[in-house]
């Protein structure tokens, strides 16, 4: 890596010491680059992909064309000015102020040579990233040490009914950032246990639009799964203003990743994709979701056994580094940085075995909830709609409907059950208000029982 850019990021890391007047950056932000070389690859791409957007474009102003690639004007004027006396473009009018407010186009000898370009590659957005740069970003970027505290897991679960010994589990777990298997009954809120955590951490991380490595382009910015925070209109106005922007805008000021893969899994999904008609690629799954949380559901349903997909990140998952194959064979390393959970309504033991858990660092059996818990989760539900209801009522409806029958509670009965007795209430425009009638109603409606007696 280029070592002008190392001890830039460095002092931005440190950049705490900096006055109170001053606004704080909580994560080091990747420095503007100023010039081609600071831009960390091959001119030739930097090139392609400056007449690969005009061919795209047809004609476009010099600071459209630098926002377009995501750096200054000034990086690539020089290079405009190369390819003028090249005869590939043409300025075609000017508003007078300057280079940045000429209208480039191509000639017909650049059209032909972005052609050219175009059969190899046609990747034409913001210019890559170059590996080395992204690796140390992603490692500036972790959370490590302590960073999380019982107040922060408190208040991101405030909306749910959890237990002191439930977040003791979760709370190691989450702080280490290494692997974590939450398992047990369905309906008891797996998945919504661990979306919770989306809302754990709202400080914004840097994630490229592109990974350059070996001449090959990764495309990485995915808007499926990165949420962009702030920063794109002052970047942007900080162009037209032909000023230096706060931070290199090859990158996406966005929030920690969350991903999510189902049954739909396969090992494809977990290396580069290759795009045959665009001729570049795509960066799988758990790179997207480095520094963040990755989260495969309903493990042990995918269309691959569980222990193809652990084994697939055993290397990973204990020297935080993964390999990925290019389309030549090649391979290129990149950061395993990701937080990842495995959901399933399956018994461990049928996961694998001893040997093949013991991979998966942190496990956690999310048990039925006890009487307690599944009151509290009905009494918000029913405050949250504002739905009237006695406790004597609530006290009924377990000692029929649970006790009586031996039937298991699950987290999400109170939900299912009271959702079926609103609809029922507004259905037939009864006073909005529970009853032993609606209930048992509502119950019977959700569940596939069978009485003969009713």
């Amino acid at each position: 890596m280029d070592e002008g850019i190392l001890m830039s990021l460095t002092a931005l890391a440190n950049s705490v010491h900096a006055s109170e007047d001053e606004e704080v950056l909580e994560i080091p932000t990747p420095p503007v680059p100023e010039t081609l070389t600071d831009l960390g690859i091959p001119e030739a791409m930097v090139e392609q992909i400056l007449l690969k957007t005009l061919y795209y474009r047809s004609e476009t102003s010099g600071r459209e064309l630098a926002d377009s690639m995501g750096v200054a004007f000034s990086v690539i004027e020089s290079m405009l000015d190369f390819l003028k006396r090249q005869h590939l473009i043409a300025v075609r009018r000017s508003l007078g102020l300057g280079n940045i407010s000429s209208v480039y186009a191509l000639s017909d000898n650049g059209r032909t040579l972005a052609r050219e370009y175009l059969e190899q590659c046609q990747y034409a957005g913001r210019v890559p990233v170059p590996l080395d740069q992204y690796k140390t970003l992603v490692q500036y970027q972790k959370q490590e040490g302590s960073w999380l505290t019982m107040e922060m897991l408190l208040d991101c679960y405030k909306h749910m009914v959890v237990t002191p010994e439930l977040l003791s589990q979760i709370g190691p777990a989450v702080n280490s950032g290494k692997s974590f298997l939450v398992f047990g009954s369905p309906g008891n809120g797996k998945t919504f246990l661990v979306e919770a955590l989306f809302n754990l951490d709202d400080t914004p991380i840097f994630i490229p639009y592109a990974v350059e490595s070996q001449g090959m382009i990764i495309q990485m910015f995915d808007p499926i799964y990165h949420v962009e925070v702030g920063g794109a209109e002052e970047a942007s106005s900080s162009f037209a203003l032909a000023q230096m922007p706060q931070y290199d805008c090859r990158w996406v000021r966005a929030r920690r990743p969350f991903i999510v893969s189902g049954g739909e899994l396969d090992l494809k999904m977990l290396d580069l994709s290759y795009n045959e008609v665009a001729k570049f690629y795509d960066a799988p799954l758990q790179m997207k979701a480095n520094n963040g949380i990755y989260l495969i559901d309903d493990f042990g349903r995918q269309k691959v056994t569980p222990a193809e997909v652990l084994n697939r990140w055993i290397v990973p998952m204990e020297r935080r580094i993964d390999f990925l194959t290019f389309k030549n064979g090649t391979k290129m390393n990149v950061p395993f940085e990701t937080f990842l959970i495995f959901s399933s309504n399956l018994r461990p033991e049928n996961l694998g075995d001893e040997a093949f858990l013991r991979r998966i660092q942190y496990k956690m059996l999310l048990k039925n909830p006890d009487e307690q818990e599944y009151k509290q989760i009905f009494r918000r539900f029913c405050f949250k709609n504002e739905l009237p209801f006695t406790e004597d009522l609530l006290d009924h409806f377990i000692e029929n409907y649970y006790r009586r029958s031996g039937k298991k509670r699950r987290r999400c009965h109170p939900r299912d059950i009271l959702t079926h007795a609103m609809d029922l209430l507004r259905f037939e425009r009864r006073e909005w208000a529970l009853t032993p009638d609606v209930l048992r109603h509502a119950f019977h409606s959700c569940f596939a029982t069978h009485d003969d007696d009713d």
